[in-house]
């Protein structure tokens, strides 16, 4: 089986923010690196961004209420 890691730019669009934006952002330890070049797994970034203080939470938010 394949494993699918995300870019910095895919993780941006994920989360509907700019890559500047998310590179302010302190980011969970990657998942995979190539050369300098890291990489999330889906589920990663997904709890991470569930986990963040303040507006991490705004979609679980939504869900719920």
């Amino acid at each position: 089986m394949t494993e699918y890691y995300l870019s910095v730019t895919e993780v941006a669009h994920k989360l509907g923010i700019t890559t500047g934006a998310l590179r302010s952002l302190a980011m969970p330890v990657p998942d995979a690196m190539v050369g300098r070049t890291r990489g999330w797994r889906p589920s990663t970034v997904e709890h991470w961004n569930a986990a963040r203080p303040g507006r991490g939470n705004w979609r679980a938010s939504r869900k719920t209420g």
